[in-house]
């Protein structure tokens, strides 16, 4: 009972980690973190380099296969992975580690799903270009010059796979609220912080005890790392060694982490307004989903990690692209294998197993011997006819259709002219609420604004910046669902819909960012739908803590895994990062060995 109860809660919230930055994961994914890699140079387990990784991992290998033709996948692999957002490539970077054949099949021309990027050639320079995030914009925990924390699931693959991301530190973002603008420091609590400028001493002393009240429920999120978890009966070998952690906590303060954030709040005595409004957004960035309906496990980790003393803050060189460029090089260095323009026609199923794909090109057939692994969202999975319902008991799929959806998004990236000096006087991100009365859901009431060029100049030639700007999962779906994307009636609803984007960036960046603007383009839900092939253009499964939980990678289908944001731990690119080493881990009881060499 108690191992049970101690898995329990240490997979409630030894993930589940923080993005913010919706596109379908934006990411704070800024306080993931405390602890979440086993290889930290402070470890009992000890520093563990790529080499030695390798040289344990060797003899252990299963089938890994070298394909000679790089455009053709072979008849066989161990495992067969279906999408290539981050959840499907940190999985196939673990099996490969591990010594299993994989192939990846991504439908798009580039992988990376929700965090992929792209790239447009400037008019007004030859040969340079325009390098644009379409997601994820809001990083910590990866930059490899800073030690490792034990609950970050992406920096945990990244060493395990010998992959580093350049980053570029920063401490502050911008704040654009009712109350006035204000620059956000790990600080925001303490004194001459934007808790003491809006709301003084009173909710200062909210905060302190609410960060108290955080830091027990923060030290059972350490007590478990990411990687000793897997979705089988072996778990209680992986995972059995880190049971004793537990010991030092208090299993009742334990059970809070299933519970809506926003509970915690009423035991602290938070109740300051403004307080419990920034909690909400911070809350809703990183899940969709107020306080009251995000759970407990999430905000432990990123609050103690967020307002530590010396928090920071990464911003990729590169953009989003190059985390998922990390994750490619890990794959391909080990024989695993991409293959884009892919589209999976069918996941095949004989005899209640899952043993490989048809491919829509061709119709050719791809055998996967260990597992298949879906990066689909729960309703692509089930509704788009790519997997035959009647294998699976008629709750089970009843139940997955039913996975309430999350709103879509608004989205303006633009490239606009600006000097170095102009740029030196920006914040790389910016949240702006227009009423907190109208709360953090309403349409055109809040948005994100991300400037990587404040931090990177490798997005833009000289003298010009990129940005994106917007709306955090506020945007109906209903209002775009019958349009024809090439029809004028979309045209002019874009225009529309676009305009409250364009008049916070006037606000909050420079009064004439349309004058300056050198390429537009809009993304609304339908572009959300048709290039991520998302469900509604979903931001992802709007499960509220307390009356739901986010579903194990396992299916009532043998050799049929689930991986990214509608599984455990959930939204968020550490979460999908998370997801993906966890169906890893649960593939087959072959990798275990490897898994406990690491």
């Amino acid at each position: 009972m108690y191992l049970r109860h101690s898995i329990f809660i240490s997979v409630s919230l030894a993930a589940k980690a923080f993005a913010f930055a919706p596109l379908s994961v934006p990411a704070i994914d800024a306080a993931v973190a405390r602890k979440n890699t086993f290889v930290t140079s402070n470890s009992s387990i000890g520093s563990i380099s790529d080499v030695s990784i390798t040289n344990k991992l060797s003899g252990m290998a299963l089938s890994l296969s070298n394909d000679s033709n790089d455009n053709e996948p072979l008849e066989k692999y161990d495992v067969v992975v279906v999408g290539s957002g981050i959840g499907g490539l940190s999985a196939a970077a673990m099996l490969t580690l591990y010594g299993y054949s994989v192939a990846v099949f991504e439908s798009h021309y580039i992988a990376g799903g929700c965090a992929h990027g792209y790239s447009v050639k400037s008019k007004e320079h030859e040969n340079e270009y325009f390098y644009f995030d379409t997601g994820p914009s809001f990083f910590s925990g990866l930059n490899p010059t800073i030690p490792p924390k034990l609950s970050n699931p992406l920096r945990t693959i990244l060493d395990a796979i010998g992959e580093e991301v350049e980053c570029e530190k920063y401490t502050t973002f911008g704040l654009e609220f009712p109350e006035g603008s204000y620059i956000h420091t790990p600080g925001f609590g303490k004194k001459d912080g934007v808790l003491d400028k809006v709301s003084g001493s009173k909710a200062m002393a909210q905060w302190e005890n609410m960060m108290l009240k955080m830091e027990p429920l923060a030290a059972a999120v350490d007590a478990m790392p990411t990687a000793a978890l897997r979705a089988d009966a072996a778990v209680a070998l992986t995972a059995g060694q880190f049971l004793p952690n537990f010991a030092k906590t208090n299993p009742l303060e334990n059970l809070k982490l299933t519970k809506p954030f926003s509970s915690v709040l009423d035991g602290a005595g938070v109740k300051d307004k403004f307080t419990r409004n920034w909690l909400d957004l911070l809350c809703f960035c990183l899940s969709g989903l107020p306080s009251k309906g995000t759970i407990t496990a999430e905000m432990a980790m990123m609050m103690g990690e967020f307002y530590e003393t010396d928090a920071v803050m990464d911003c990729p060189k590169g953009g989003a692209k190059s985390i998922v460029d990390a994750l490619v090089r890990g794959i391909e260095k080990r024989g695993g294998k991409i293959f884009l323009n892919s589209h999976v026609d069918k996941i095949n199923l004989a005899n209640g197993r899952a043993n490989g794909i048809t491919l829509k090109k061709n119709k050719r057939i791809v055998t996967a011997k260990k597992a298949v692994i879906s990066n689909l969202s729960v309703w692509d999975l089930f509704k788009s006819g790519i997997v035959d319902n009647s294998a699976f008991p008629d709750k089970f799929v009843a139940d997955k259709k039913e996975t309430p959806v999350g709103k879509s998004f608004m989205h303006l990236h633009v490239a606009f002219k600006a000097t170095k000096e102009e740029l030196e006087m920006l914040q790389a991100h910016y949240m702006y609420i227009d009423d907190w009365e109208k709360g953090i859901e309403a349409e055109d009431n809040a948005v994100l604004i991300s400037i990587p060029s404040v931090h990177d100049d490798s997005l833009a030639p000289s003298d010009y910046a990129v940005l994106h700007a917007y709306t955090p999962a506020t945007e109906d779906y209903t209002r775009w669902e019958n349009l024809d994307r090439k029809s004028e009636e979309y045209k002019l609803l874009k225009e529309e819909r676009s305009q409250y984007l364009w008049d916070i960036l006037e606000k909050t960046v420079f009064p004439d960012i349309r004058n300056r603007a050198t390429h537009v383009q809009v993304g609304t839900p339908l572009t959300h739908e048709r290039f991520l092939r998302r469900y509604k253009g979903s931001y992802g499964p709007a499960i509220i803590a307390g009356e739901g939980s986010f579903p194990f990678p396992g299916t009532p289908v043998d050799g049929l895994l689930l991986t990214g944001d509608s599984c455990f731990p959930g939204i968020g690119v550490p979460a999908v990062a998370g997801s993906g080493l966890l169906t890893a881990n649960s593939v087959s009881f072959d990798s275990i060995k490897p898994q406990l060499a690491l």
